[in-house]
């Protein structure tokens, strides 16, 4: 592969990925049910407390989703990514088969592994980073370890603050447009 293939590579993965992500954690604020209902979501999830974590995944989402965009700060967001996708796996995604279209993992496996993938390839040519004249990490060890410390911190995470065994409080566990799956990552 050419060093300018694995440009085009990269950018069109920093422009699929970026952009969707900066969405879904922008709906996660401002969607019909807004952090209220984001917050209310969580919560009948077992993430405790639910509106740190409503606030932290939408800003996780729109700040990772931000640097790989322009291409900054490769492999952090691209790690940020892994994270998101195995916490939604194993919360809301958990139990429901491969199929996102049932609810299942397929979606968040798909993010995550291109994300790895993205940080195996770095941000290249057309990014912030080589704006700013800093070479962007890449390789085979930058991408496994993006996957490990992303998947390592969502294990944290979950070990720290999941409780779906504890009472929720009575409320409707979907966004109020019935898009759940939009706030899922």
């Amino acid at each position: 592969m050419s060093a300018g293939e694995r440009d085009f590579a990269s950018l069109a993965l920093r422009a699929a990925i970026g952009p969707m992500l900066i969405a879904h954690g922008t709906n996660k604020v401002f969607g019909s049910g807004g952090l209220a209902g984001t917050t209310r979501w969580f919560e009948a999830l077992g993430l405790r407390p639910a509106a740190v974590h409503a606030r932290m995944a939408a800003a996780t989402e729109i700040g990772a989703g931000t640097l790989i965009t322009l291409g900054v700060a490769n492999p952090l967001p691209t790690a940020a990514v892994v994270g998101l996708m195995a916490t939604a796996a194993a919360t809301d995604h958990r139990g429901k088969g491969f199929f996102v279209f049932k609810g299942g993992w397929e979606y968040t496996a798909v993010v995550a592994a291109a994300a790895t993938a993205l940080a195996g390839l770095g941000h290249g040519r057309w990014s912030v980073e080589r704006l700013l004249r800093r070479k962007s990490r890449s390789g085979v060890g930058v991408a496994l370890g993006a996957a490990a410390f992303g998947l390592v911190a969502a294990a944290g995470l979950l070990a720290a603050t999941y409780r779906p065994d504890q009472e929720t409080p009575e409320s409707d566990t979907s966004s109020e447009d019935g898009e759940a799956e939009s706030q899922t990552s």
